[in-house]
């Protein structure tokens, strides 16, 4: 939340200074009408698209046109190093705890149980390089994408609701146990599915789709597999001995 919060702080501030330098923002914009349109195009063709761009369009160039023009070229180097170093160490450390989980809670525990500590290793750079790959690709299906952080926005809603609905789940109620753990998982999971693909309902039960913004996945689908969890606790609690969930 810190860091987000400083993200905001960071786009409102380059917001309220291209408002002031506004000569600024319509080289962006010229910029951005650009990659749209031929090579040889016009100036006026380009000034009249530039005129129809929305800030989403244009909105990802606003920090590296404000780092070239505007910042000094140390303080330039620093950023540039800070983002390259903050890169490095996100995508290291989640490729790392992709090819753990991968190996010792997934192969070693349903594949093969008794694997020796070199066959360990080699597994874990073999998954480490694939989810690198991946990684990669999907680098460059991103590729084009208008606002990189309101798809992180909507891939963390649709990735992390789950975990964390069961993680608060797990630490808030001590009287739920796995099958009721499990029903509220597969609940969440629907929901979410629910919120985030809305074009797989057809046309004509359109009614159906969801109507909530897709910022708000996560938090209606980690309320969605908390509350539904505490719930079947309660039922199971209050019915008769012989736990009715569990048979």
């Amino acid at each position: 939340m810190p860091v987000s919060l400083l993200f905001f702080i960071i786009g409102s501030s380059l917001y309220a200074w291209y408002q002031v330098h506004p000569e600024m923002l319509d080289a962006v914009r010229l910029r951005a009408a650009a990659e749209r349109l031929p090579i040889k195009a016009s100036s006026p063709e380009l000034a009249a698209l530039a005129n129809t761009l929305k800030p989403s369009d244009y909105g990802d160039k606003i920090l590296p046109d404000f780092m070239v023009n505007v910042l000094p070229v140390g303080v330039v180097g620093i950023i540039v190093s800070a983002i390259l170093s903050a890169a490095m160490s996100t995508i290291s450390s989640g490729m790392n705890a992709s090819a753990t989980v991968f190996t010792f809670d997934i192969y070693k525990r349903y594949i093969n149980k008794d694997m020796t500590n070199k066959q360990t290793l080699r597994l874990l750079l073999i998954s480490t390089f694939i989810i690198g790959v991946l990684a990669i690709l999907a680098g460059i299906a991103m590729i084009g994408v208008k606002s990189i952080l309101d798809l992180w926005w909507q891939l963390s809603g649709t990735f992390a609701a789950g975990m964390l609905g069961l993680f608060l789940l797990g630490i808030v109620s001590r009287q739920t146990k796995n099958a009721e753990a499990t029903i509220a998982v597969i609940i969440g999971v629907l929901v979410v599915t629910w919120m985030t693909f809305p074009s797989m309902i057809p046309e004509k039960f359109a009614y159906l789709r969801s109507a909530f913004n897709s910022n708000m996945v996560i938090v209606i689908g980690t309320l969605s597999i908390f509350l539904t969890g505490i719930f079947l606790s309660w039922i199971n609690k209050k019915l008769p001995a012989g736990n009715f969930i569990e048979k």
